[in-house]
């Protein structure tokens, strides 16, 4: 988080995004090819990893002021879902890493994009955006409804995912009400944004930003919006590659 606080917004970004998701691919390539024999012996251990990495970001994420650390802490939840995929060890966990991958990357680089061109990173910082910038307080609110897991949304049908790999494996009822509770703990900081941008008053921040870049926002807020409704298709298109 400290990293993530201090460091560039693009670098900060990338490292909540890419390689995140790249390390999480290559991990479950791994225990699907090396370890799945042994599932047995490690399935406790990693489930219990899972359910603290879940409770440790998500608690955490609630007391922090800087929309940035919030968001760092945040991550660490997130991981904790993907991490589901690792545990399940199922095919629909497979497909849920990708949905949940895809859903995460779209909110998190549209976010970070929104803050690298802010000077205030705090939720105050947010105040009053939805009356100055509405369009960029439109994608926001997008992102932060995916990350949060609301329903018609990318982000929701990623935990759906997660959580329903969970259920199949048949062993992990009590991580998936683990999973649910945290999700539920998120609501409060992702809508914290929301409610700074409209219900609080604020002055406006000097946001320097073309329409070529309200575009750019427009766009992954519906591809998060239509992930949302027809989750089939990415998995569809993407499957193949994993």
């Amino acid at each position: 988080p400290d990293v993530y606080d201090g460091a560039p917004g693009v670098f900060t970004s990338f490292m909540a995004t890419i390689v995140k998701v790249a390390a999480f691919f290559a991990f479950i390539r791994l225990f699907r090819g090396g370890f799945a024999e042994t599932q047995g012996q490690w399935q406790v251990i990693v489930s219990i990893i899972t359910a603290a990495t879940l409770f440790i970001g998500n608690i955490t994420a609630v007391f922090q002021q800087s929309v940035k650390r919030m968001l760092a802490y945040s991550s660490i939840a997130q991981a904790g879902f993907m991490m589901f995929a690792i545990v399940a060890l199922n095919g629909i966990a497979m497909e849920g890493l990708i949905y949940y991958s895809a859903a995460y990357c779209l909110a998190t680089i549209g976010v970070f994009a929104v803050l690298i061109r802010m000077k205030d990173y705090t939720f105050e910082g947010f105040n009053g955006m939805g009356k100055h910038h509405p369009a960029i307080a439109a994608s926001v609110t997008v992102f932060m409804l995916s990350l949060a897991g609301i329903p018609a949304t990318a982000g929701f049908m990623g935990k759906f995912y997660m959580l329903s790999a969970a259920i199949s494996n048949g062993r992990l009822f009590w991580l998936v009400i683990v999973g649910i509770i945290c999700a539920a703990i998120s609501v409060y900081y992702y809508f914290r944004v929301i409610q700074a941008m409209y219900f609080k008053d604020g002055e406006k921040q000097n946001i320097e930003v073309g329409p070529g870049f309200k575009l750019l926002l427009g766009i992954a807020a519906a591809l998060i919006v239509f992930l949302g409704l027809f989750p089939g298709w990415l998995v569809e298109k993407m499957y193949y590659f994993f």
